[in-house]
């Protein structure tokens, strides 16, 4: 240790200061009283030694040698690391140090008396640092590394940085200095020595000969001298894809063999081309660049493959091999690399097209389209269709028309020929187009057909007359003035000349010499209606038909303001004769009227006839009603059914109260009394009914609606009782009220004429 390069502590306990035992007295240094100094000590790492390895030594100036201070020390290491001699103060290190894991450690020195052993001056701290040697290697603490540079990059391109680590003190000596190197011959990266970042040593790199590289990378300390130590990495460099190759053709021809009668899109067969590129830097599409015009291609984009299909049909007879140039084309072309030749490649696909048996051709394929006048005759030439065998052999063709196209067989066609003839008159206002559809087999073999369509379009002829383009209808005030415009009317006509139509206007021969109005031509294919005179009377007249009735005229009764209040509705034709469209109309209305008449003259005696039906089977049936209820139709017990088998035998009222012998309906009814006798009967059963407990509670409710010939209580029907020889005198009917009126009118009528009289 020298002395120039050991601070030492004061501790000031006098005057005087003394420098430690090892030590010499530093000039200018002024004397403590009393006091004691030490050096700052140091020891070095990793000492080897078999004894313990002298630190240094502290000492007081009140330590006179005579052996009456004890030295102590106590902090970090005290006991264990660092021992100190009590008497001298000398401190020795005892365990081998590792600046690394500590580099100092802090303790504090006592000088006590040896007999009392208190404190003869305060304790002081001082510092021992352990001082570095070279025993740590430079590490990559992130090693092993991994890292890509894009083929072709220049010279120089950096590509990453490493770094290592010394664990050695970087302020002491050159041990913590490090540079970096790759091995000798290492021809295609280089690394910067000073800041360990990694290059491009080479300029051609290639991922298509080479896609990986392993790089050493030596780190060493002491700056590279000799007996510096060094630690190592391992640098995977990964060479990414640029586009610096072109897509490429396995062949340089294809064949392929497709029948003419495949259907337009119908795949001919597929190309593929190569890239030796990655990713989407071997993106292609294809193109036709010969050919084009019966085939195209498609490119698959997730195969990368070429799909040669039909574009328009293909002729056997007109060409039989096609040479179709597909070329593929890099879809991401890099500009940095275009010098190093074109990124495209070209094949050839032969197509071979083989014969097949075809139906008749139309010429032309899209349809025909014929125009005939619409007062051409029967038997007309419209227009003639043609069509032929495509094949070799070119049979013979027959035409015929599709009749559920023309269903009124309004056309013919010669079946040779093609041509086509008006089978009947035409009419252009009833249909101005003929859509038909004509068929065409090979004479041989009806089985190859095809079809066009035929449009014909019927030419117009003026021949029809002008119409009013509707009913009209006007009204003009009683005071209206002469030449005042009432109405604008215009006229259509259902032919189409293609100058277009003009009009003349004029009234008819009949209404020319009318005094009331006039007709005003405006020449815009409209007329306008004027009053001739003033002075209408609606009283009069008002109503006037011009044009046979297509043209109304109502005079009306206006206010001051012209505005219409009431019109009657007399009418005065002035047309001297209906038309036919109005005496077609009357004569549909009057027949009308008179089915209507007919059908409600045949209701009525259709309800009459069911009404005297209903009458003649009126019927009446016989009830009789208890309040207690029976056990249905099947319960013959709960009640006597001879009440219901003799209805007109009660015995109860002979014994209440004398009468006449009652067995049938036509003896029992002798008298108008009895109706009374009936009464009380009826009435007796009830209350009878009602008192007697043994008697269930049961209804007993039976209906006849079909008495049989062997019943005893006879017909109740009263239709056959009606007849002029009958004996029955029916008189008293009309003593039993109202509800028996109507059944007393048909039994007694002379009875009830008598009433009504």
């Amino acid at each position: 240790v020298k002395n120039t390069k050991i601070p030492f502590c004061v501790f000031g306990l006098g005057q005087t200061t003394r420098t430690s035992a090892i030590t010499s007295t530093k000039p200018g240094m002024d004397r403590v009283k009393r006091g004691w100094v030490w050096n700052q000590f140091f020891v070095v790492e990793e000492y080897t030694g078999t004894e313990p390895l002298y630190v240094g030594k502290i000492h007081t100036d009140s330590d006179e040698g005579e052996g009456n201070i004890k030295y102590t020390i106590s902090g970090e290491g005290a006991g264990s690391i660092f021992i100190i001699d009590e008497l001298t103060g000398d401190i020795h290190a005892t365990a081998r140090l590792d600046r690394e894991e500590k580099a100092f450690y802090t303790l504090r020195a006592q000088a006590r008396d040896r007999l009392s052993d208190g404190l003869l001056e305060p304790e002081s701290e001082f510092v021992i640092k352990v001082q570095d040697i070279n025993d740590s290697e430079p590490k990559f603490l992130e090693g092993p590394y991994i890292t890509s540079v894009a083929e072709l990059s220049p010279i120089g391109t950096s590509i990453m940085k490493v770094t290592a680590i010394d664990a050695d003190d970087p302020t002491y000596g050159s041990s913590a200095r490090v540079v970096y190197s790759v091995p000798d011959g290492e021809k295609f990266f280089a690394v910067d020595k000073h800041t360990g970042t990694i290059m491009t040593a080479v300029a051609d790199l290639d991922r298509e000969t080479q896609d990986r590289y392993e790089l050493v990378v030596k780190a060493t300390d002491m700056a590279g001298q000799l007996g510096g130590l060094s630690g190592s990495t391992t640098v995977t460099i990964v060479i990414t894809d640029v586009n610096d190759n072109p897509p490429r053709f396995p062949q340089k021809m294809y064949q392929f063999t497709v029948s003419e009668g495949a259907a337009v899109g119908t795949p001919v067969g597929h190309v593929m081309a190569t890239d030796a590129d990655m990713g989407e830097n071997t993106d292609m599409a294809y193109l036709i660049k010969e050919g084009g015009d019966l085939f195209k291609v498609t490119t698959n984009v997730e195969t990368q493959e070429a799909m040669v299909s039909i574009k328009k049909p293909l002729d056997f007879e007109t060409k039989r091999t096609h040479n179709v140039v597909v070329e593929a084309v890099n879809k991401h072309v890099d500009p940095r690399f275009v010098d190093l030749g074109s990124f495209r490649d070209q094949t050839i696909v032969r197509v071979s097209v083989t014969d097949v048996d075809e139906p008749p051709l139309f010429r032309p394929a899209e349809g025909t389209v014929l125009e005939v006048q619409e007062d051409a005759k029967v038997g007309a030439l419209v227009g003639v269709v043609s069509a032929r065998d495509p094949d070799v052999k070119n049979k013979p063709v027959r035409f015929t028309i599709d009749r559920t196209t023309d269903q009124e067989m309004i056309f013919h066609i010669d079946p040779d020929t093609g041509a086509i003839t008006l089978g009947k008159i035409l009419d252009r206002e009833t249909a101005g187009w003929h859509n038909i559809t004509v068929k065409a087999v090979e004479a041989e073999n009806h089985s190859m057909a095809s079809q066009s369509s035929v449009s014909i379009r019927i030419l117009d002829v003026n021949d029809n007359p002008p119409e009013l383009a509707s009913p009209y209808e006007a009204s003009i005030c009683e005071d209206a003035k002469p030449g005042q415009l009432i109405h604008t009317i215009s006229v259509v006509d259902r032919d189409e000349p293609q100058t277009g139509h003009r009009f003349y206007f004029t009234l008819a021969p009949e209404a020319s010499n009318n005094r009331h109005f006039t007709l005003w031509d405006v020449k815009d294919n409209t007329a306008g209606i004027r009053t001739q005179r003033s002075g209408f009377n609606r009283h009069e007249q008002n109503v006037y038909f011009l044009s046979t009735g297509t043209l109304t005229i109502h005079v009306c009764g206006c206010d001051t303001d012209g505005a219409i209040q009431s019109c009657n509705a007399t009418a005065y034709v002035m047309s001297a004769a209906l038309s036919p469209g109005a005496l077609i109309a009357l004569l549909v209305c009057m027949l009308i009227l008179i089915v209507l008449v007919l059908l409600i003259l045949t209701l009525k005696r259709h309800r009459k006839g069911q009404r005297m039906a209903e009458d003649e089977e009126d019927m009446r049936d016989n009830v009789i009603k208890y309040n207690d209820e029976g056990g249905g139709e099947q319960d013959t017990q709960a009640y006597d059914m001879s009440a219901l088998r003799n209805l007109y035998d009660f015995p109860e009222a002979k014994s209440a109260e004398p009468g006449p012998d009652i067995r049938s309906l036509p003896q029992w009814i002798q008298t108008s009394r009895l109706n009374g006798t009936a009464l009380r009967a009826g009435a007796e059963k009830v209350e009878q009914a009602d008192a007697d407990l043994s008697v269930p509670p049961y209804d007993s409710f039976q209906t006849y609606a079909f008495e049989g010939t062997s019943s005893p209580a006879l017909s109740l029907s009263s239709i056959h009782t009606l007849s002029t020889t009958s004996e029955q005198d029916f008189s008293y009917l009309s003593d039993w009220g109202p509800r028996f009126r109507q059944l007393a009118g048909y039994y007694a009528p002379g009875n009830l004429e008598e009433e009504g009289s």
